[in-house]
This record gives C-alpha cells, structure tokens and sequence, in this order.
C-alpha cells in the first residue's frame, strides 16, 4: 500500500515529535551551522559595503607619482611628454592625468572674495579622478590647444561664491586674471579635514602664464582596486629608467582601504571555515541521530514493511526527517542572524540590506549537508529485513 504525500509528511513530523529533546537538539546543530555561514557572508558584504562608502567619499582610487628633491634641493620636473611615456607603457591603466599645485589664490565675483586653492590639470583629470560632473562641462581638447582662460569650480566654491546666482558662464578673477566657469564638479570630502573649495584650469594656461612646462604629478587610475600598488611600482621602474639620476616617490588615494581588505579577506577566511566546522558538526549530529532513530525503531520498520511499505517510502520518510531538521534549524539561524545585524548595523549606523542569496545559499548549504548525512542511515533502514525485524520485537 503506498502512503500519499500528506501521510508520509505527518508521519514524519509524528517521528520527531517522539523525542522533541533529540530533534531540538539535533536542529541546533544545524542551526549554529547556517548561522555561523550566514554570518560569515553578511559580515563580508556589509565590509565591502563601508569601503564602498570611503571609495566614493575619496573618488576613484588613484596613484600619484612625482619627483623627489634630492639633499642640494635639485630635480628633474615632469612634463606632458612624461607623462605620454607612460601611458603608452603601464599595464592595467584606466586613466592618465598632470596635476600641479598653483596655491591658494584670491577669487573675486562681484562683492565677494574667497581664497581657494588653483590646480592645473591636464583633459583626463576628470576621469582620473573619478570626481563627477554636476553640471557644465570639463576641459576640451580646444579648450588646451586655444589656452582658453576657463575654470572648473567644486560644488562648495560654487555655493560659496555665486550663491544664487547660476555659476555657468560667469567671469570670475583669480589671483587677477579672469576666467569663464564653464563646468562644476562634485566636492571631494576628506575624513580628516573640512571640504574646502576647487579652482581647476587648463595645464596649457597655467603653463603659459608662468613660462614653465613642469606638470608637478602625474596621477594614474587602475581598472582595479587591487593594482592601484602594482601601477604605483610600474611608473616607478619606467621612470627611473628614464631619468636615472632622478628618484621618485609615489602615493595613492587608497592604501588603508587596501589593509582593510587585506584583513577583511582573511577574517572571512576564518570565519568561512568556522562555519564550514560547524556545518560538518550539525551533518555529524544528524547522521548519528539518523543512526540511533534506526536501530530504535527497527520493530517498527518492520511492521510497515509487513503491511506494504515499500523500500523507497522507509528510506524517503528518513532522508525527509533530516530535510525537516536542516530547514527548521537554518530558518531559525537565518532568521536570528538577520535579526542582530538589524540590531549591531543600526547600533553602529553601518550599510545592511538582506541579501536572499546569502540566504539561499546557507539554508542550501544546510539542506545538502542534513540530507547527505542521512543516506546511509536511510539506505540501511530501507534495507531491513521485515521478518528479522519483527521477531527481533
């Protein structure tokens, strides 16, 4: 006689609550496993999340090289063809730009007068830099070709400045020269200082009107985070190749969040085999429940067999016993993991949003390992004898 779903699901639910201490138990193995996994995972994503928020606080992550004052105050500058140099040279560039410091010089719009600080940049500044547009446009080729007396201003400058008046267009005078805003761009904050103000001009003006042709840094963008290091020592070695004499010292943008990673990957790592074990552990458990549930209840196996059990149905209530634990235990687990970090990314002000493949993923993991470990003691108890086990009662 062949049982129906429905029957053999409630005599399966019958059979664990036989023992409730034993299936509770047997479940909490499960459920410290899908914890340990779940919250293995979140913490991995909500790190990746806060350096997520530093990247864009910073702008994209760069690498900054420029020549070092040797001790009788001499050096080689570097200059636009430099920089061509290199980019036809580094391996893994997104992006290549000059970048000079001009100081902060006094900038005049009508009544008001404001002391940022003017950086000559070359056309892939903007790119660069990751900084975005908000408005108006960057630098043009013509713009460089013509020496066009226009500027780039940040945001704050803007609001600082023109107040309500629309910035695009205006002549304002800096260090008095006049120059036309034709674009502005996002202000870049600084955890360990307050924003200030941004004038950016055209190299080729600003190279023009001093009569040099140095570029003070040249700044590289990475496609990766990872080889913003490896792009630093690439320009390094090329450049030292070129000006023999010369040493050069680099820097980049991003080197902490690099660390953070770096201790980030191997804590996951940990934390990953912590949850591994545990896991292994809760499979442990309900193989050896699994185990002592058949030989309990040998006499009963028996007796269905005799009144028509198949092997199948004995062998299928069994596996569906450890499929009930593993899904009520990781349920649990993932439903109390998701609740603290509610509770620790609230407490900390800290970016969470649950994630169902993180969730998939552990219950699976559950799910695989639970009915793994039944198999064997499935497989054994669909193979009892029925007359062996009836006279053994």
């Amino acid at each position: 006689m062949s049982l129906s779903p429905l029957d053999l699901l409630n005599i399966t639910f019958r059979s664990l609550g036989k023992n409730p201490l034993r299936s509770a138990l047997t479940a909490l193995g499960v459920f410290m496993g899908v914890a340990a996994v779940s919250a293995t995972l979140q913490v991995g994503n909500i790190s990746r999340a806060v350096i997520g928020q530093q990247l864009a606080k910073r702008g994209a992550p760069q690498a900054s090289i420029y020549p070092e004052w040797d001790s009788g105050g001499r050096t080689t500058p570097l200059k636009l063809e430099d920089m061509e140099f290199l980019q036809k040279r580094l391996v893994g560039l997104r992006a290549i730009s000059a970048f000079n410091w001009a100081g902060s010089l006094p900038t005049i719009f009508q009544d008001k007068e404001l002391t940022p600080p003017m950086s000559p940049v070359s056309q892939g500044f903007l790119l660069t830099s990751g900084k975005a547009l908000v408005s108006g446009r960057f630098f043009s080729a013509e713009d460089f070709a013509s020496y066009r007396p226009v500027v780039v201003i940040d945001k704050l400058l803007a609001e600082q400045l023109f107040g309500g008046h629309k910035p695009l267009g205006q002549m304002i005078y800096a260090g008095d020269r006049p120059y036309v805003v034709v674009g502005v761009v996002a202000t870049s904050l600084d955890e360990n200082a307050p924003p200030s103000g941004q004038l950016y001009v055209p190299m080729s003006v600003y190279n023009a009107l001093t009569g040099s042709r140095d570029i003070g840094s040249i700044q590289m963008r990475p496609y990766k985070l990872q080889d913003v290091e490896n792009l630093s020592n690439q320009a390094e070695e090329l450049l030292k190749q070129r000006f023999p004499s010369q040493k050069f010292k680099s820097w980049n943008n991003v080197s902490d969040i690099l660390e953070q990673q770096k201790t980030l990957e191997m804590a996951s790592q940990g934390l990953a085999v912590v949850g591994v074990i545990a896991l292994l552990v809760g499979g442990v458990g309900i193989a050896n429940i699994m185990i002592a549930s058949v030989a309990e209840r040998t006499a009963e196996i028996g007796l269905r067999r005799a009144i028509g059990a198949t092997q199948q149905e004995i062998m299928l209530q069994f596996i569906l016993e450890a499929t009930l634990l593993s899904l009520i235990g990781g349920t649990v687990g993932l439903g109390v993991v998701h609740g603290l970090t509610i509770v620790v990314t609230n407490t900390f002000n800290l970016p969470y949003e649950f994630d169902g493949s993180i969730a998939r993923l552990a219950l699976g993991s559950a799910l695989v390992v639970g009915v793994g470990a039944s198999l064997t003691p499935a497989l054994r108890a669909s193979q009892i004898d029925p007359v062996k086990a009836l006279r053994s009662e």
